[in-house]
């Protein structure tokens, strides 16, 4: 395995980069300017030489991501499959021709097909998949929309023996779990029909995040589930 270094003159982009890495608890040195080296290297746009990786505050999950796989020596593959567990914070897994890689947690609905469209710049494939869980409809709907737009394939998979064997369901390990099932091929754009449940539950979330002031309206609690508003506009509007 390559080891990975960061070497930049920028000290913000230099400390982001420390902390992803430890994140990911990845073994690492840091270069001074100019020191050589032979294994992967993290730099700035603005720095980069041929086979360096660049990376930016924007970019940094994937540009460590790319080094973690680069260090493995994995830069390319026959298939990508992503697994995502959905929930208000989504679990994602991906695996390169059947491998575990890598997982995360989101805190957004909104960026799982943009995350994962980063990821899969990481390593260079022939083809590329995605399988979502069922549960969660509603919030499986929107991502599912979110893939389909990006022209993703995208597959739906029975949640059902995902957490088998574990008596600690944790989004991480069912994503992993999704990936590696079978699933069904969905090819359209989903209407998104909240229940009554979904939209209590947001108007019980908007109550806590104004600090008890105010519960915004059924209308605004539909658009907030729908991912047409978000909760902090929902809440300036109400």
């Amino acid at each position: 395995m390559r080891r990975i270094a960061v070497r930049t003159d920028d000290f913000r982009l230099s400390f982001h980069l420390m902390r992803e890495l430890k994140r990911r608890e990845c073994n690492f040195v840091m270069l001074s300017s100019g020191e050589k080296w032979d294994g992967v290297l993290l730099t700035s746009p603005e720095e980069v030489q041929d086979g360096e990786i660049p990376a930016t505050e924007e970019t940094l999950e994937i540009s460590v991501e790319r080094a973690i796989q680069a260090s493995r020596g994995l830069d390319s593959a026959v298939q990508l499959v992503f697994g995502v567990d959905p929930g208000p914070r989504p679990g994602i897994a991906w695996l390169a021709d059947g491998v575990v890689v890598g997982s995360a947690q989101l805190e957004q609905i909104e960026s799982v097909a943009d995350h994962i469209v980063g990821l899969s710049l990481a390593v260079e494939h022939k083809r590329m998949c995605v399988k979502v869980g069922d549960g969660a409809p509603l919030i499986r709907d929107r991502i599912i929309n979110q893939l389909i737009l990006r022209g993703i394939e995208t597959l739906e998979v029975n949640e059902y023996r995902t957490s088998q064997g574990s008596r600690i369901k944790t989004h991480l390990h069912a994503a992993t779990r999704i990936a590696l099932m079978g699933g069904s091929r969905v090819h359209h754009i989903r209407e998104l029909n909240p229940t009554e449940g979904d939209l209590k539950e947001i108007q019980r979330q908007s109550r806590i995040m104004s600090l008890g002031n105010l519960t915004i309206s059924t209308e605004l609690a539909r658009l907030v589930a729908c991912g047409e508003l978000s909760m902090e506009d929902a809440i300036k509007r109400a």
